[in-house]
């Protein structure tokens, strides 16, 4: 591929890339097939990694509008020559939200006998068990629970439909909106696209601030019904935030590496290596902040949720998780110089990727496999091809939507966006 340094320069999607992503797809597509035919407990874990991975998929497609929006609130001048990158994930966001929808429904309404604490069988949901399993809020059943009845305002079926549907639907329309408002600009000009995209972009982000935890909540948080922690969504933002952030450097580093966006220089490259550094530690200390109020607080009662991820199975990964999202970063980045290499930068957005996996993984899992009374779980007993397929499935579908969408652009450069000459001569 030769340098591209023209201004009307447009991105063609073929190549090496593209086929490489369409192989990703098809070794998820094998990896939940194996899941599913291989059956027993393999289901439970099929169904956890589809949960975990659409989850993480539209968690970074939503990182992508956040990032949009708070570069138009700030009125950025820096970003403005890499707004395509992100605008081509938010794209995305509309299949993120329906495969998301999909696996949720499929693992609420879909049952699976187990054995549970005291040895008896127990019908349940493959996921969200804990409070859609039946009889767990009606007073006359044997499985009813005093705790799941006085949430079940907000943990009932319908509820739940409302919140991810509805909300990824609002996510996927100011995202669209946001791309609209900035290819009409390149069209015709002048300031009214621009002042759409902040007034939208304003709306987006006090309701983004509001209803993400819920989002959380809901999705995620809801797996161990009986654990509340009013620190999850922000832990949550953190983690989503920092990913798209992740996939962002790594898309605008692949594109320069091919001769695309020649107009990014090290100092572009800074900018974002500075945002990586600075919200990987906002997540540690909001991650922090959750086991520490937990512990201080003394409350017993809260200490299941980090109990079980303490059991051996668990527990080497915890501390991993710590490693990889906090220390590498923070040691990968520290120096100015680090911020633009785009060798170092490419090495830490990796990194911060699979760690985030791992961080979300701690999440979901812990909360839908079931430890059988009596047998005593391995660490091999918790990895395999679930695992490794269906994330590479997932990886194989950002990368091949995300590119898609950035092909159908006019231009790589939103070259009447009023910030463009203050980006493309940008120093620090």
């Amino acid at each position: 591929m030769g340098t591209h340094t023209s201004i009307d320069e447009r991105y063609e999607f073929s190549g090496k890339i593209k086929t490489w992503s369409l192989i990703a797809i098809v070794i998820g597509v094998v990896g939940v097939a194996y899941g599913f035919l291989a059956g027993g407990d393999s289901i439970q874990r099929t169904f956890s990694n589809l949960l975990l991975m659409s989850y993480y998929f539209a968690c970074v497609c939503t990182a992508a509008v956040f990032f949009l929006a708070y570069q138009y609130v700030a009125q950025a001048g820096w970003s403005a020559s890499i707004l395509r990158v992100p605008q081509a994930i938010a794209k995305v966001l509309p299949i993120a939200a329906v495969i998301l929808i999909i696996v949720a429904a499929a693992g609420l309404f879909t049952t699976h006998t187990v054995v549970n604490e005291e040895g008896h069988e127990e019908v349940m949901p493959y996921l969200y068990g804990h409070w859609a399993a039946h009889g767990l809020t009606d007073p006359k059943s044997e499985h009813y629970d005093a705790l799941i009845a006085g949430k079940s305002a907000f943990l009932n079926v319908p509820f739940f439909f409302v919140v991810i549907v509805g909300l990824t639907f609002l996510y996927s329309l100011f995202g669209h909106l946001l791309v609209k408002y900035s290819t009409n600009e390149d069209e015709l000009g002048g300031m009214f696209n621009y002042n759409k995209s902040f007034k939208m972009s304003c709306i987006f982000l006090v309701i983004f601030g509001f209803t993400f935890p819920i989002f959380a909540f809901d999705t995620v948080m809801s797996l161990e019904a009986h654990w509340f922690s009013t620190m999850f969504g922000w832990y949550n933002l953190a983690a989503m935030h920092v990913s798209g952030l992740a996939v962002i450097t790594l898309i605008v580093l692949y594109l320069r590496n091919k001769g695309y966006m020649q107009w990014v220089t090290e100092n572009h490259l800074h900018d974002l290596g500075k945002l990586m550094f600075a919200f990987s530690i906002f997540w540690t200390y909001v991650w922090f902040s959750q086991f520490f109020l937990i512990w201080y607080a003394n409350m017993p009662e809260e200490t299941v949720y980090f109990y079980k991820r303490w059991e051996p199975e668990y527990k080497w990964w915890f501390w991993l998780n710590i490693v990889l999202n906090f220390l590498a970063p923070l040691l990968l980045l520290m120096s100015r110089d680090a911020k633009r290499l785009g060798g170092r930068l490419k090495l830490t957005a990796i990194v911060i990727l699979i760690g985030h996996w791992l961080d979300f993984y701690l999440m979901v899992m812990p909360g839908t496999i079931h430890r059988h009374p009596g047998h005593e779980v391995h660490i091999w007993d918790m990895y395999g091809i679930q695992e490794i397929f269906i994330a590479v499935g997932f990886v194989g579908l950002l990368t091949f939507f995300t590119f898609n969408s950035l092909s159908k652009f006019k231009s790589l450069l939103p070259k009447k966006h009023p910030f463009i000459e203050e980006s493309l001569h940008h120093h620090i």
